[in-house]
């Protein structure tokens, strides 16, 4: 049974940390936001901190995360950015607390370790969606999916059809996020369990190739077998080597999973894009995948 996190009202206290790479710039216009929604903003140390490319030893990142995760005044906290390092700190968490305490963890992209380890050993519930470094650029659709799965307002997707989706409808548990992340945990603690599961993935700057070798490491990982259902959604800033793979993302992804039954849908508008709409990960869901549409419903 899965633990979803009470959702947020007005005047909570909500927390910016830093996990992986260090921030460029202050977070004001997330503060901001955050503020305009009626919620109060603390800042990590991590947000100005600096060690390398990480935003401050793995210590420091480690400690301050484990403080907003201690502290029950804290309803939610905010991945300020992804990049590279959550998996550096993630065995010297100690998250228990949140199984006792819920509270939302977001993110994406790099926070994807964050998300399958809190659902992989406690079910908890996470969300994918826009974090502060993204907000200048981000769509006002998806923060507006971003308020309301943090508020608990109801949250569901139409979205239109690809020439390459598989049609079907289908229900089950959605997991998943950035491709590079879920094959680089797979077979740690950390792992999902996929039989029977709603699989998304996205990714960023990878090559052609890189994605063709992901997809056949989960292929024969046997993570793809026994899936309910595949979301793809964007595959953005790709490579090609000198002699072109011959295949797009999309192509190479449909191949992977060919000779299986389930529902496939492209393009869902979530990722490393500026349209990144908010997924519940670890929430049960239904995936129809028709001629004219794509709808993704939570039950």
């Amino acid at each position: 049974m899965s633990i979803t996190p009470p959702f947020l009202r007005k005047g909570d206290r909500v927390a910016i940390v830093c996990p992986a790479k260090k921030l460029p710039h202050p977070m004001d216009d997330a503060v901001r936001l955050l503020q305009s929604w009626g919620l109060e903003v603390v800042l990590g140390e991590t947000v100005t901190a600096s060690h390398h490319q990480f935003a401050g030893t793995d210590e420091l990142r480690t400690q301050d995360l484990q403080q907003f995760i201690n502290d029950d005044s804290i309803k939610a906290i905010f991945a300020a950015r992804g990049g590279y390092g959550t998996v550096r700190i993630i065995d010297s968490l100690r998250l228990y607390h949140l199984v006792t305490h819920p509270k939302w963890i977001i993110g994406f992209s790099d926070i994807t370790v964050l998300h399958a380890h809190l659902y992989s050993i406690h079910e908890l519930v996470t969300i994918h969606g826009q974090m502060p470094i993204n907000l200048p650029d981000a769509s006002l659709p998806s923060l507006e999916t971003l308020r309301k799965a943090l508020f608990g307002e109801p949250l569901s997707y139409q979205i239109p059809p690809h020439p390459l989706n598989r049609l079907g409808q289908t229900e089950g548990v959605l997991v998943g996020g950035n491709l590079a992340i879920l094959v680089s945990i797979a077979g740690s603690v950390s792992d999902y369990q996929y039989d029977g599961k709603i699989l998304f993935i996205e990714d960023v700057g990878e090559y052609l190739y890189a994605i063709d070798r992901m997809m056949y490491k989960m292929k024969r990982a046997s993570k793809l077998k026994k899936l309910a259902g595949l979301i793809v959604g964007g595959f953005t800033d790709l490579k090609d080597n000198d002699i072109p793979f011959g295949q797009t993302a999309q192509e190479i992804i449909l191949d992977a999973v060919k000779e299986y039954n389930y529902p496939v849908c492209f393009d869902f508008p979530a990722g490393h894009v500026a349209d990144n709409r908010t997924l519940l990960l670890g929430k049960l869901v239904q995936l129809n995948v028709l001629k004219d549409r794509v709808t993704v419903n939570y039950l």
